[in-house]
């Protein structure tokens, strides 16, 4: 049985681990993925507060999740796929989602699920795997119009589960499908730890069964994140078909603010997971080691990082309020009996709470 060891690239004390991979690890480089995971960062706390002030319904929060989300999404190309989960927010935003559309999903609005014009980006995925079957047939449709785009799909440990997840990376391995299924395995698919899940090691092994290429790598290490994806696109690009990419992390909070994580998980341990593996700590401490570090620079980049989520936030309270028939109008390109007969009744709900 083919061993699958955790690629990391960058330690928990920031210090590069192959003296080889130095060649591709810019300044640039470094000092962009910090700044793309302290807006996410900022952005995922600034939601859960606007959760708990009522200003959002409930949400699904991701600290912990920055260097899986961010490396991921910044390997891919302007025209690539990326289909989400209801959790991967980051990724989206580091793909080039709006932060007030990402507001307006959360705020309830249909809005909320449409990428800019120049993005394939999917709606949020909630029910669980169902993504990876859509971003294989987004890969296929890619493949058989000839061009060397790719897709990449996010999901958890508890999807591997679902016979979805099966479906898609069989579907993908017999037609090489040009996609890259992107596991983040945060140890829990919400209460149950990956222990009682499953009996297999690592999921990334998972991928012998389809005879497509399996990478585990330290998911909060932004530069392993970033090169094994970017690795994995690239195989895409050239025909060699899917990759299951396992990236180990650990999100501190709840699964969602409706999830109280204190009943089932060790809190002491997310903790301490803080002080030694969390991604953007990590990252912090390369850039000290290597003299990048400008409080400075961290100052003008917060503030602006601040700005532009406040922005977005008034962008998202100002917004038209959502328009009912929007409800029925646009589920058929022409409306059924039963469509119109709901509507109508409805409508006269409302007249009789108004009244």
């Amino acid at each position: 049985m083919k061993e699958y060891k955790t690629k990391q690239y960058l330690d928990e004390n920031g210090r590069v681990t192959n003296d080889e991979l130095k060649q591709w690890i810019t300044g640039e480089l470094a000092l962009t993925l910090y700044e793309k995971m302290l807006l996410v960062r900022t952005f995922d706390r600034k939601a859960i507060s606007l959760q708990r002030q009522g200003r959002l319904g409930t949400y699904a929060p991701f600290e912990g999740q920055e260097a899986a989300q961010v490396g991921s999404a910044f390997a891919l190309h302007e025209k690539d796929w990326l289909f989400p989960t209801y959790r991967d927010h980051a990724a989206s935003i580091t793909f080039g989602h709006s932060l007030k559309t990402i507001f307006l999903y959360w705020n309830g609005r249909v809005e909320g699920c449409v990428p800019p014009d120049e993005r394939k980006i999917f709606p949020p995925a909630v029910p669980i795997a169902t993504q990876l079957l859509h971003a294989t047939g987004a890969a296929l449709a890619e493949k058989w119009k000839g061009t060397k785009n790719a897709a990449i799909v996010y999901f958890g440990d508890g999807a591997t589960s679902e016979g979805d997840f099966h479906e898609g990376l069989n579907f993908a391995s017999v037609y090489k499908a040009p996609v890259v299924f992107f596991n983040q395995n945060n140890q829990y698919a919400i209460s149950v730890p990956i222990h009682k899940q499953m009996n297999s090691e690592t999921i990334a092994q998972k991928a012998v069964a389809y005879g497509i290429q399996g990478v585990r790598v330290d998911g909060n290490d932004i530069f392993s994140v970033y090169l094994e994806t970017k690795k994995a696109l690239e195989r895409a690009r050239d025909g060699e078909g899917p990759t299951l990419i396992e990236a180990v992390t650990w999100r501190y909070g709840a699964h969602t603010t409706a999830d109280d994580p204190t009943k089932y998980r060790n809190q002491e341990e997310s903790k301490a997971k803080r002080e030694t593996t969390d991604p953007v700590l990590r990252l912090e401490r390369y850039l000290k080691n290597e003299g990048l570090w400008d409080e400075s620079w961290l100052s003008q980049i917060q503030e602006r990082i601040n700005g532009n989520i406040e922005s977005a936030i008034k962008e998202m309270e100002a917004f038209p309020k959502p328009d009912v028939k929007d409800l029925f109008d646009h589920v058929f390109a022409e409306p059924t009996w039963t469509i119109k007969q709901q509507k109508d009744e409805y409508y006269e709900y409302l007249r009789g709470v108004s009244q």
